[in-house]
């Protein structure tokens, strides 16, 4: 019976060991997700600030665009 119990609390020293590690990785993975959205948030706030702006550039020009100087 000694036996039984010494290998039943190595297992389960080896599944809260296994846990442990789990839950780390779960965190450091939720880390970078929240990171990321961060990040694309920023990069989408950018690229509507950019569309508005050549948006507005676009209208505000009248006819053709005049060639370069050097023509």
């Amino acid at each position: 019976m000694n036996e039984q119990l010494a290998q039943a609390l190595l297992r389960l020293d080896d599944l809260e060991a296994l846990l442990a590690h789990q839950d780390k990785t779960v965190a450091d993975l939720n880390d970078v997700i929240t990171a990321q959205w961060s990040k694309m948030a920023a990069l989408e706030r950018e690229v509507l600030r950019i569309r508005d702006e050549l948006q507005n550039n676009t209208l505000q020009r009248e006819g053709p665009e005049p060639p370069p100087p050097h023509y």
